[in-house]
């Protein structure tokens, strides 16, 4: 029996698309009831765009493709990169070729393309294939950029392949590790083209069974998958992976608090006071049914000043150092996130990602931002400094909170809500001189944060929107590049960020958390600051 746990929910669209779900759930072959804990059920409110890889552009996509793909190398959820179809590396002294050595038991899921065997061992040149695939123009994946500190590929036999960059690049097996570098086999994509999207074939841990579009997706249990467990049981060890798509939040927290789905990731405004209690621990109602996992999130939450602005409040660093010190950001995440999230005393690097350090930031101190303000007053003679933030409506409450907070120091803010595309491209052409935004790692090293400061990289042609601009910041950061010892290196991130903070181009807000919501019966599904979803290990006890 699955125990109901009530939920104040009203609404018509709520009770019908509890009843889909229920369909959905109940009918079929694809999820036998009498093996339920077996299958794993997670609903994806954003709908999927593609099951190739090579369009794996956002979570829903990524999430999905990576239970039914693999590519040289993989992330642990410390961020340390592992094998996976590749079983060692070399790199060279100079740091721009690498040599993978392949395995040679990963095969791709059965098709009848493929002959008699219905299957193939993956060897070199599938990766060779796979990535040229990956930089044809015509396919036009989002993920070519990936490859862009590539010189030349190739397969120098069936075993080995080697990668040779154009200069060196520490974070290139990072890099790797993304979905868009999976490898594919060409006769099956020759053969559908453009509909591979939805006639997927990997080697992943789950194969591809059916894709009723945003109503469901099932994927089975590869039996012939590569990789086995510590005590040397085959992966995975569930037998089915079974997603549906209601389409809002509300809905899909409703199926998970009734036991129709295992999981929920995030925390909505819809359902975090229902589920949550402000300091962020679980009410006591869901407590006996639900596990909560919470761990950093390679996503910081910030305001960025337009350091080419022609006002005179946001030229002055005094002012700026005054917004930092001016507002308690535990206060906003206590009230406006219920403790989910960490805030951001350190610098623009993430806690969770090596280069961070908790001591170069802002923490609140009214009485010397009040001081500063007041500086700013004596020494430009503007009694009433004006700011105005520019944001999407998604995070007007926390724009909000800066204001009152920020009016009690005496800075009068305004707030401008707009759609998110236009403060995307406003921000992109220095038309905004305040504006919340946020970033998400592509690849797990701190570089990727630290590139939004580089001078080569102003808006619009790179993502350094404040067109913050320090020689000593470039110089460090051109040499980051050519420092291969893993230590050194940083150290030298954190010395970057520190002097960023510093210039105060930026208010870090908050570093996010991954928050995941399980039925108490499900295990190994763990968590990583990429939020990536991994499902080989995760078993189901049989709830009865």
């Amino acid at each position: 029996m699955v125990k109901l746990v009530p939920v104040k929910y009203r609404g018509l669209k709520i009770f019908l698309s509890v009843f889909v779900v229920f369909t959905l759930f109940s009918c079929g072959n694809d999820a036998n009831t009498n093996k339920d804990h077996l299958v794993f059920r997670y609903n994806e409110h954003k709908n999927i765009g593609s099951l190739d890889p090579a369009f794996a552009k956002d979570n829903a996509d990524i999430w999905a493709t990576n239970q039914l793909f693999n590519g040289l190398v993989q992330m642990d959820k410390n961020l340390n990169v592992q094998p996976c179809i590749s079983k060692s590396w070399t790199i060279s002294e100079d740091a721009r070729s690498y040599a993978f050595t392949l395995r040679n038991d990963v095969k791709f899921h059965p098709h009848e393309l493929f002959g008699k065997d219905s299957t193939r061992y993956v060897i070199a040149k599938d990766f060779e294939y796979s990535f040229n695939r990956l930089l044809d123009k015509k396919v036009a994946s989002p993920g070519r950029w990936t490859l862009n500190k590539v010189d030349s590929f190739k397969a120098l036999n069936d075993s080995v392949f080697q990668i040779k960059l154009k200069q060196p690049f520490p974070a290139f097996l990072g890099l790797l590790t993304m979905k868009y570098c999976s490898v594919v086999p060409k006769e099956i994509v020759d053969f559908y083209g453009n509909d591979f999207r939805s006639h997927p074939i990997g080697t992943g841990p789950f194969k591809f069974k059916r894709w009723e579009e945003n109503l469901k997706l099932v994927f089975r249990r590869n039996d012939r998958y590569f990789e086995k467990d510590k005590t040397g049981q085959a992966l995975p060890y569930l037998e089915a992976v079974a997603i549906t798509f209601l389409p809002d939040k509300q809905s899909e927290f409703l199926q998970f608090a009734q036991g129709n789905i295992d999981f929920v990731s995030g925390l909505d405004a819809s359902y975090k006071d229902d589920i949550l209690t402000a300091s962020g621990t679980l009410r006591d109602r869901y407590s006996k049914d639900v596990n909560m996992i919470r761990g950093p999130y390679l996503n910081t939450e910030y305001l960025a000043f337009y350091m080419d602005s022609e006002l005179t409040e946001i030229q002055s660093q005094i002012l700026r150092q005054a917004v930092n010190y001016g507002f308690d950001k535990k206060k906003m995440m206590t009230y406006l996130r219920n403790g989910i999230g960490i805030p951001a005393y350190g610098g623009f690097i993430p806690k969770g990602l090596p280069g961070y350090d908790a001591s170069i930031g802002f923490t609140f101190q009214p009485e010397k931002a009040k001081q500063l303000v007041q500086r700013f007053k004596t020494e430009t003679g503007i009694s009433n400094p004006e700011i105005t933030i520019t944001t999407i409506s998604n995070y007007l409450s926390f724009c909000e909170y800066i204001q009152r907070e920020l009016q009690k120091i005496g800075i009068n803010v305004n707030i401008d809500v707009i759609p998110a595309a236009t403060l995307k491209d406003a921000k992109a052409n220095g038309k905004l001189d305040l504006f919340r935004a946020s970033w998400v790692a592509d690849y797990p090293d701190a570089e990727n944060y630290l590139s939004l400061y580089s001078s080569k990289n102003f808006a619009p042609n790179g993502p350094n929107y404040t067109h913050f601009r320090s020689e000593q910041f470039d110089t460090w950061y051109e040499e980051a590049f050519s420092v291969t010892d893993t230590k050194a290196r940083e150290a030298l991130y954190t010395k970057m960020d520190s002097l960023v903070m510093s210039k105060t181009p930026v208010v870090p807000l908050f570093y996010d958390e991954v928050v995941r919501f399980t039925r108490k019966n499900v295990s190994g599904l763990g968590i990583n600051p990429i939020n990536l979803l991994d499902l080989k290990r995760v078993k189901k006890s049989n709830p009865e």
